[in-house]
C-alpha cells in the first residue's frame, strides 16, 4: 500500500477486515512491524515498514518465513524493497482537498483476478 503519513492505509485494513467479518480489535503496526489477523479462510498479515532504515530489518525482523498462502498487506514496501516478492495488487493511497483516492492497479494474473472478484461485489 502506497500513500503519504494519514492517507488512510490502517483505515483501508480495518475496513477491509471488516467486510470480511473480523470483529475483533484493528490496530496500527507502527511500532510492532506486524499485525497478524486470523479469519476462516486465510490468514491476513498487516505490515507497517516506515520505521525501518534498511531493506535488511526486514529479513532481521524474520519475516522472510511469512506464509505466502497469507493476505500480506504492506504499508510502505519500498522500505523493504529488494527483498520483498512483487506484489500481486498496488493500492495508491491519495489524499485530496476533501477526500481519499483510491487506486487499485494489479501487478500480475492473481492480481487481476483478485480485483475482478472484489469489484464484481461492489
Amino acid at each position: 500500500m502506497e500513500g503519504d503519513l494519514g492517507a488512510g492505509k490502517t483505515t483501508l485494513v480495518r475496513g477491509l477486515l471488516r467486510a470480511l467479518g473480523y470483529s475483533g480489535r484493528v490496530k496500527s503496526p507502527t511500532y510492532t512491524l506486524a499485525e497478524t489477523y486470523d479469519l476462516p479462510a486465510f490468514e491476513l498479515y498487516h505490515f507497517d515498514l516506515y520505521r525501518l532504515h534498511d531493506p535488511r530489518e526486514w529479513l532481521d525482523a524474520g519475516f522472510r518465513d511469512v506464509s505466502g498462502q497469507a493476505v500480506n498487506l504492506i504499508e510502505w514496501p519500498d522500505k523493504a524493497a529488494g527483498w520483498l516478492p512483487l506484489p500481486d495488487v498496488i493500492v495508491r493511497l491519495t489524499i485530496t482537498d476533501d477526500a481519499r483516492e483510491v487506486e487499485c492497479v494489479a501487478q500480475s494474473a492473481r492480481g487481476t483476478d483478485y480485483l475482478e472478484t472484489c469489484c464484481s461485489s461492489c
